[in-house]
């Protein structure tokens, strides 16, 4: 069975072509932010669900939805999905679009798991050296867990490194079983 991913990414792929060639591509990004909120809605997601409601209906629905938000272009491109009855892949096509731009501008989200709170100046000196590491610019996220006792975890895409001290009595006690 095909999943949303699949079905998504041509939308997200022209979405981004598009917004790229019209200089649009923060624009684009809220109104996908915009649009994926507005399906996430309960009432809104049944209301796509409904098989009594035509795909026009359901165009006209959501576009209303977002009043003067939106640009035309935009709205042409929610009434193109809406007519392949796609309007609940927003979200991924959210999430294909922000990584589309997130690589055309090399830059890259790093969630930075720590013991403690780092200071503005460790965090600043570690997202320069992962950038100079990554190739890329590098947005830190910080989130404190004291489980990890001492050290950090640093989840950069699909790469995560395992500093802390919870990590490695964790492979300590593996070696030992072994």
């Amino acid at each position: 069975m095909i999943n949303n991913q699949t079905l998504a990414r041509p939308y997200a792929k022209a979405a981004f072509e598009y917004a790229c060639a019209a200089k649009r591509s923060d624009a684009w990004s809220g109104m996908l932010n915009l649009a994926a909120a507005v399906v996430e809605v309960p009432e809104v997601a049944e209301l796509l669900r409904n098989p009594r409601l035509t795909r026009e209906s359901k165009v006209s629905a959501v576009l209303r939805l977002f009043g003067n938000d939106i640009d035309e272009a935009f709205r042409n491109f929610i009434a193109n999905m809406g007519e392949h009855d796609r309007l609940s892949l927003l979200s991924s096509v959210r999430e294909l679009f922000e990584a589309y731009k997130a690589e055309a501008e090399k830059t890259l989200d790093v969630e930075v798991e720590t013991a403690f709170e780092l200071s503005a100046e460790q965090l600043q000196n570690l997202a320069a050296a992962l950038s100079k590491r990554l190739d890329r610019s590098v947005n830190p996220k910080q989130v404190v867990n004291p489980a990890l006792i001492g050290g950090l975890v640093i989840r950069a895409g699909d790469v995560v490194v395992d500093g802390s001290v919870r990590g490695k009595l964790s492979q300590l006690a593996e070696s030992l079983k072994s």
